[in-house]
């Protein structure tokens, strides 16, 4: 099978920059807020990466012996690592499908993208306040960069299109709630 999340033609996307690496202290201090260690490299788990390969297999087990469940086709898609297993991480994507990829498959570049669960487009805004000026309306499933977040707004780039502005960080899937990142 292949899951393929590009988005339909027109929506604005965007491909992953490198902005935050899990080295940083916020991955670090997901792990003092309730998040456990990863046995393997002693990130946070759970953490969010992106897909850094623009083909991947997500495995059924944490090892080429196992069969391929879906191949990934759109590089910088934010996964969730939810476990580690050697060289092995298990990934979750916005679909809440899970299985093991390949660690060297995986960044630590964070993206984002608006949230599947919205029925409605989110507004992407000069600045981090409602009161600021409207700079455009992102449709669900919306990729994009993120740069900065406060645990309320975040600082993202849609590089494709060209934009840079803030989107409220409910609104996203690849941050946590109340995550910051510098």
């Amino acid at each position: 099978m292949l899951k393929d999340h590009a988005l339909a033609a027109g929506t604005l996307l965007a491909l992953a920059l490198a902005v935050v690496s899990p080295h940083d202290a916020a991955a670090q201090a997901g792990a003092a807020s309730g998040f456990t260690k990863g046995r393997e490299t002693g990130f946070a788990v759970p953490r969010y990466v992106s897909l850094k390969a623009s083909r991947a297999r997500m495995r059924i087990g944490p090892s080429t012996d196992y069969a391929t469940k879906w191949i990934y086709t759109h590089r910088g898609m934010p996964l969730e690592i939810t476990e580690e297993y050697g060289n092995w991480r298990r990934v979750r994507d916005y679909d809440g499908v899970s299985g093991w990829m390949y660690g060297s498959l995986l960044s630590g570049d964070r993206t984002a993208m608006i949230g599947p669960w919205l029925k409605e487009p989110v507004v992407l805004r000069k600045g981090p306040s409602s009161a600021t000026d409207v700079v455009a309306k992102l449709s669900p499933k919306v990729m994009m960069s993120v740069t900065t977040c406060d645990g309320t707004w975040c600082n993202v780039v849609l590089k494709k299109a060209g934009m840079e502005g803030y989107v409220e960080q409910a609104s996203l899937w690849g941050v946590y709630p109340g995550e910051h990142i510098e």
